[in-house]
């Protein structure tokens, strides 16, 4: 919701986007938008929070950090559901044969990760006040995630009433119109929309010729509501995570919260720092002040987060303003990345302290065509949740907890998608 906060970090004129094309293409896009007038104040987001445990020593107690929050297309929500579902299912069919004492009914968490989602779309629906609208779910071409979208859709239909269109970016460049009155988004021939939820549009590869970028445009300048909005989406950006971990600025946002809640929020974040950091390049408010560089002076010097990044590479990964998975850079491959890349768009990039999750966690994973097993491995823990928020009075209008979901990888890879072939879907055991 803060304008000035998202310009100055993730503008086209001083922030991330004057380096970046892809996130400079969308904060253009938005600010135009913004200068002709928002038709639709309200924000929706259906959100993930990506969550390891961290133990860097013996001596240290285990603790949760998170990797990540996701405001866009934060998927397998529904088919985590049904993955903790094939658990409890496996247990009251067969009790795993007794092979440990904690497998018992009640340590099996229920996962209400389908319904929770849903009731966040439904809710914009209904805000939108038109019955009979469609939600749009905007996906990508040849999607291969159609699964885990079309539970979705199904439970829209059969919990809620609600009719769900699904189209391609390419669809909507020649399906999708806006009332000239009303700003109302209509898909031809005459189905109006109450609520564009997007499964696609987060990473360059969903916009590959400028009529894309003309149809996202017109889906903001509806009055439909966005899920997410490119504000929000932009608020869910690697910088953005990394200037709110500066001291101050978080504290901006959450003064009302009181320090202990502020405490244990900085408590789940690693360092973080940007490359192209100098000492006092951005202060408490967001701002940037001091001796930063510009485009001129970038390739003259190396800045005192490029420096960091290279003392400390072993233990970082560095990470792009990119949603998706397969996009960072890992230890011993990030000193010859950072010889390859210009010094312009060294902006674009964070620095983050590796979590170091558990030693000697076993299981077994079995890659289909591979054959093989490994024995080592690392849970990730992802929180959903949906937010309904904006308006005149620019305040929360509902907010839910929505469910959880699970990936576990074998400890030797570095990224932890599962569209990407790196994780499987899995779920949680508490123990006593």
């Amino acid at each position: 919701m803060d304008t000035d906060f998202l310009d100055r970090i993730m503008g086209a004129e001083v922030g991330v986007g004057r380096v970046d094309d892809f996130v400079g293409k969308l904060w253009t896009g938005w600010k135009a938008i913004r200068e002709q007038g928002v038709a639709q104040p309200l924000h929706l987001g259906l959100f993930r929070s990506d969550y390891l445990l961290h133990s860097p020593s013996a001596d240290e107690p285990v603790s949760l950090k998170q990797v990540e929050f996701n405001t866009i297309s934060s998927s397998f929500g529904p088919l985590s559901q049904q993955t903790a579902a094939l658990h409890r299912y496996l247990y009251n069919s067969t009790r795993y044969y007794d092979t440990s004492p904690q497998l018992r009914p009640e340590n099996f968490p229920p996962n209400t990760t389908l319904s929770g989602l849903a009731s966040g779309l439904a809710e914009g629906h209904k805000a939108y006040g038109v019955p009979e609208a469609h939600i749009l779910f905007v996906v990508q071409d040849g999607e291969r995630n159609v699964f885990d979208q079309r539970w979705l859709e199904y439970e829209l239909l059969e919990k809620h009433s609600i009719h769900v269109t699904r189209q391609t970016l390419t669809q909507l460049t020649s399906s999708a119109s806006t009332n000239a009155r009303t700003s109302a988004l209509i898909i031809s021939p005459a189905t109006e929309v109450s609520v564009v939820y997007f499964r696609a549009g987060y990473t360059p590869n969903d916009f590959t010729q400028p009529a894309h970028f003309e149809a996202r445009f017109l889906l903001e300048k509806s009055r439909a509501i966005k899920c997410p909005s490119i504000p929000l989406q932009l608020a869910g950006g690697k910088k953005v995570q990394e200037v709110l971990a500066k001291p101050g600025v978080v504290e901006q946002f959450l003064k009302d919260q009181g320090e202990d809640v502020i405490r244990e929020i900085r408590a789940s974040w690693m360092g973080m720092w940007g490359l192209d950091d100098d000492e006092e390049s951005i202060d408490a408010a967001g701002n940037v002040v001091g001796d930063t560089m510009t485009k001129d002076t970038e390739a003259e010097r190396e800045p005192a987060g490029l420096k960091r990044a290279l003392a400390n590479y072993a233990n970082l990964v560095l990470k792009p303003q990119r949603e998706g998975g397969g996009n960072n850079v890992y230890k011993a491959s990030i000193p010859p990345f950072l010889a390859s890349l210009p010094p312009q768009e060294r902006a674009a990039w964070i620095s983050m302290e590796l979590i170091v999750p558990p030693q000697g966690l076993g299981n077994y994973l079995v890659r289909s065509g591979g054959g093989h097993v490994k024995a080592e491995v690392v849970s990730e823990l992802g929180i959903f949740g949906w937010a309904l928020f904006g308006g005149e009075e620019r305040k929360v209008v509902k907010e839910e907890e929505a469910g959880w979901l699970v990936r576990t990888k074998g400890r030797e890879n570095d990224e932890g998608g599962v569209a990407a072939g790196f994780s499987v879907l899995d779920s949680i055991l508490l123990v006593d």
